[in-house]
């Protein structure tokens, strides 16, 4: 949430993710109680065709718009219609995508060949001209992409061959090449782009891109609809459903309501408030997948009373995470020690347990952290937070830390906001006005816990209280020049360490990726790689 923040998607490989104790960051309950789950990243395998299936997203999609898709609901739609040059899997590997191979010839050269015979959902082929045009328009100031920090390191983007693209750094980046794999690596017509204008990415407009599924219609405030591609170059992703219809409920009782009658056969991030209904109702599946999403505070203003290092260290000890979890997770979780979360630091497995499972378990002392509030001298001053029916466990954590504040001397106001005030504030900096703090999902693009760290750098997108650290800067500098995956997570704890020590972000916990199957349908990845991969073409009929 970025609700966005990052989005994500490595975590545990395949055989970890099938276990309950190994993966994801999140893999076991709470102590104290809770529900009880494993965590697997795919679902049986679908065993019949349909004509159509109907799938539950908590909010509509601002935007339909690649370069704007900041967010789960946008993002899960568009994972189906339009591509990226490498692809996440399921099992949350980077394969070849759009491009069938890529190189680096040296640090700061990246060559990809692109897959050839590749059709728009017009009918019109690919070219290297439709990938230069994609990925310079990200970086063009005009279309105000989120993604746009993404690029800093980009010099230029060239054709070099009717089906190569050529990109060339100004420094090395390893970050950059892995984004290639999520927006920042999205493919569509650059005739289309040319042509739809500013209506591009609105319910005015039309989608032209190479998924599995292409746009078929977006009645906005009601549904959008999507239509299997039948010429979709990749035959093993052929769709299963001839069509998708995506409905919008923000209220969490009306969505359960929704699995539980068949208005809706699924959808992912399944309120925690509904898990109990859900499994009781025998509908369905209530399902959970590989996460590299944690539940985080976000400092927004260092220049009022969270200035003070020891306020937000007091606010962090205030916290009583475990009936947070209880609460807000269905007890579906664990506290986190880190701001980025145990799942993101899969792609070098061996440094898991050394660099992350060995930090200490957060602290819960309400007394010291009173201490540490007068110390402060800021016994009585008043900070906001921001709360929204986005999603139920926003208002349950907004709460607690308005309890957590009240128990060590602080007054903590609650500004309730709209859902699409809500996303606003992680997109529009003036969204962030008169806040103080605002409650995050933090997630990753990449296997790479360095991504997440990226967005604390000075001046990043992503850094939405404008924090800056001189010594943090140049650690991840070094972090994001080094190649080996091993190194590079070695470097990244120090990132984590400084992060911890300074708490610009307070991390809250971690839980699993959430999905909802209907009893008519089965097939859907269950984690958060569902955020690239096209998720809607491998669901299908449960039976045949």
């Amino acid at each position: 949430m970025r609700m966005p923040r990052a989005l994500a998607l490595l975590a545990c490989t395949a055989a970890l993710a099938a276990t309950t104790s190994a993966c994801s960051g999140a893999t076991k309950p709470a102590a104290g109680g809770g529900t009880d789950f494993k965590v697997s990243p795919t679902s049986p395998a679908a065993q019949g065709p349909l004509d159509s299936f109907t799938w539950s997203l908590y909010a509509e999609p601002y935007t339909l718009d690649y370069a704007l898709a900041y967010d789960y609901p946008p993002n899960t739609v568009l994972a189906n219609v339009c591509e990226q040059l490498l692809r996440v899997t399921p099992d949350l590997k980077i394969v070849p995508g759009l491009a069938v191979k890529w190189s680096q010839p040296d640090p700061r050269t990246l060559v990809y060949t692109l897959r050839p015979g590749v059709k728009f959902h017009d009918g019109t082929t690919m070219t290297a001209d439709d990938v230069v045009a994609s990925l310079k328009r990200q970086m063009d100031p005009k279309t105000g992409s989120p993604w746009g920090s993404s690029f800093k390191s980009v010099d230029s983007i060239e054709k070099t061959g009717p089906l190569e693209v050529t990109i060339r750094l100004g420094k090395e980046d390893v970050l950059f090449s892995e984004l290639m794999a999520a927006s920042p690596g999205t493919v569509v017509s650059a005739a289309s782009l040319k042509k739809e204008g500013k209506d591009y990415g609105t319910p005015k407009g039309k989608l032209n891109c190479t998924g599995p599924y292409a746009l078929d219609s977006w009645a906005q405030g009601d549904s959008i609809t999507l239509k299997k591609n039948a010429a979709y170059w990749d035959k093993t992703l052929t769709p299963k459903s001839e069509k998708v219809k995506f409905t919008f409920i923000e209220d969490a009782a009306a969505r359960s309501n929704a699995f539980l009658s068949g208005t809706a056969d699924g959808g992912y991030l399944v309120p925690s408030s509904s898990f109990a209904q859900l499994k009781a109702g025998n509908k369905g599946s209530l399902l959970f997948g590989p996460n590299t999403a944690a539940a985080d505070l976000a400092v927004l203003d260092f220049h009022g009373v969270l200035a003070n290092l020891k306020v937000r260290k007091a606010l962090s000890m205030a916290l009583d995470r475990k009936n947070i979890i209880k609460a807000a997770a269905g007890g579906v979780g664990v506290p986190a020690k880190a701001p980025a979360a145990r799942g993101a630091w899969a792609l070098a497995p061996e440094k898991t347990a050394e660099l992350y499972d060995t930090l200490p378990e957060p602290v819960y002392d309400v007394e010291a952290a009173k201490k540490l509030v007068q110390e402060a001298h800021a016994t009585g001053r008043t900070l906001t937070i921001a709360t929204s029916t986005l999603a139920p466990e926003i208002s349950v954590v907004a709460n607690a830390v308005q309890d957590a504040g009240r128990r060590i001397g602080l007054d903590v106001k609650l500004k309730p906001v709209s859902p699409d005030a809500y996303s606003s504030i992680f997109v529009d900096p003036d969204a962030r006005e008169g806040l103080d703090l605002v409650i995050t999902n933090g997630y990753d693009n990449t296997p790479d816990p360095l991504e997440f760290y990226q967005y604390l750098h000075t001046g990043d997108f992503g850094n939405y209280g404008r924090w800056s650290d001189a010594e943090y800067d140049v650690a991840f500098d070094k972090a994001n020049s080094e190649p080996d995956p091993a190194k590079r997570a070695e470097l990244t704890a120090k990132l984590q360490k400084i992060a911890m020590a300074e708490l610009p972000i307070i991390p809250v916990y971690e839980a699993p990726f959430s999905v909802y199957l209907g009893k008519r349908i089965t097939g859907a990845p269950t984690g958060i790689a569902q955020l690239y991969f096209p998720w809607a073409a491998t669901i299908g009929a449960s039976q045949r």
